[in-house]
């Protein structure tokens, strides 16, 4: 069954959005290198499984197979050409598995970052980003997608671009940023600095917040500085900590550490609280249960939060230090 974010909302209690999408077709014979959106046309049946797997596990939110579906991140597999046509088929798929079930589940239209820089650092422009994401958002919107689940973005004249192509197609929009270098994003933005990025937009966005990020402890840090009284706040946190096994990249993560992250976001004020990089149904059914015989408790001091779920990554930077050591990681709705 089909449901707008805005309606769910107004239910007036914790929202699951899904897992990860990247990590979860490795397993499926994702191959290395080969870009995940490419598989909306050539093997819808495995994107269809997923979001079946993720809805089977209690998710209320599917974001789309279309993390890299701009124009910018296709042309290096020769796809540009195809991004309206990738998006509006992502949707399709996600929409068909919402549909196939009794209870309401929201399609949100992932939109990730372009992978270039915006000039003067590099040579795209707001206008040239703006126009990338509304041929992108066409699409999702013409494949029944609810909202434009903007994520993991790093500049913010990047995520205003994004912000007003879902305006200009007519969706409604939430924003994530990934605040994975020394507690802010690669570009220098602040969690408490994320909502002022949108205004004088003629829409808000529905709902702010973090997704991917270096761990579920930093991740529920960054959220605390956000505002929750006054913005609908997202936590859509990695499985843990990224560490190489080989040639592999494996998740520290376990559904009960999953579960702990889940009740200690609500309790730090998210509404929404999904999985990023690393997190399968498995880990989601956990986080499941766990929200559904959870009330919400007092906010969680640092102390709490690092017993329940482990140490921070960016120590000084969480700690609001100006002055941390910062570090750059590539990014992947994973």
């Amino acid at each position: 069954m089909r449901s707008s974010l805005g309606e769910l909302l107004a239910l007036d209690r914790p929202l699951l959005a899904d897992g990860a999408t990247g990590t979860n077709f490795f397993g499926m014979g994702l191959g290395p290198g080969e870009p995940p959106e490419l598989w909306n046309t050539d093997q819808p049946e495995k994107v269809r499984r997923l979001h079946d797997d993720f809805i089977a596990a209690g998710a209320d939110i599917i974001l789309t197979n279309t993390f890299g579906c701009n124009r910018y991140r296709l042309q290096l597999h020769g796809a540009e050409d195809r991004t309206r046509e990738i998006a509006e088929a992502a949707a399709t798929i996600a929409g068909a598995a919402a549909d196939a079930v009794d209870r309401p589940v929201v399609v949100a239209g992932s939109v990730g970052p372009t992978g270039e820089l915006l000039a003067p650092l590099g040579t795209m422009t707001e206008a040239d980003a703006r126009a990338a994401f509304v041929e992108e958002i066409e699409g999702l919107a013409a494949g029944g997608a609810d909202v434009a689940w903007i994520e993991t973005k790093s500049a913010p004249g990047e995520m205003r671009a994004a912000a007003q192509a879902a305006i200009d197609v007519g969706l409604p929009y939430t924003v994530t940023g990934s605040f994975d270098t020394a507690g802010r994003t690669m570009m220098g933005l602040r969690p408490g600095e994320l909502a002022d990025v949108f205004a004088g937009l003629p829409v808000a966005p529905l709902a702010i917040g973090a997704n991917c990020g270096v761990g579920a402890s930093d991740l529920l840090v960054a959220i605390q500085q956000m505002g929750t009284d006054d913005h609908v706040v997202i936590a859509k946190s990695n499985c843990g900590i990224p560490q190489f096994r080989g040639a592999d990249v494996e998740y520290t993560g376990d559904p009960p550490l999953m579960g702990r992250y889940a009740t200690l976001a609500v309790d730090s004020g998210a509404r929404i609280i999904g999985g990023c990089c690393g997190t399968s149904p498995e880990h989601l059914a956990e986080m499941r249960r766990r929200l559904d015989e959870h009330e919400r408790a007092h906010q969680p001091t640092l102390d709490e939060i690092v017993a329940h779920v482990g140490p921070l990554t960016n120590t000084a930077a969480s700690a609001g230090s100006d002055d941390a050591p910062t570090r750059n990681r590539r990014r992947r709705r994973g």
